[in-house]
């Protein structure tokens, strides 16, 4: 298994109406300092069984170049889900 393998494994395992960290991703992958390359291998990722949306920055905040689109794209993917949001974002 890969490491991006190993990213897409625990992004998966992340409940709907839940988010986690880059860095969280990936100390669950394998390698806790590789919170980068998590977000390179969100970036890059096709599988719609993935649920990239739900990975926030160790702020709670969404990436300002989300894959998707952009992070209004992300909030409402999130906000669907039921995740609140401070009045900042």
């Amino acid at each position: 298994m890969t490491f991006y393998d190993a990213v897409y494994a625990a992004v998966r395992l992340i409940p709907k109406g839940k988010v986690a960290t880059y860095g969280q991703i990936a100390a669950l992958a394998g390698s806790p300092k590789a919170s980068r390359v998590v977000g390179s291998a969100l970036c890059r990722c096709k599988d719609p069984t993935v649920p990239c949306h739900r990975v926030v920055n160790r702020e709670g905040r969404m990436a300002p170049a989300f894959a998707f689109g952009g992070p209004e794209i992300q909030r409402g993917l999130l906000e669907e889900e039921g995740v609140p949001f401070l009045p900042d974002g």
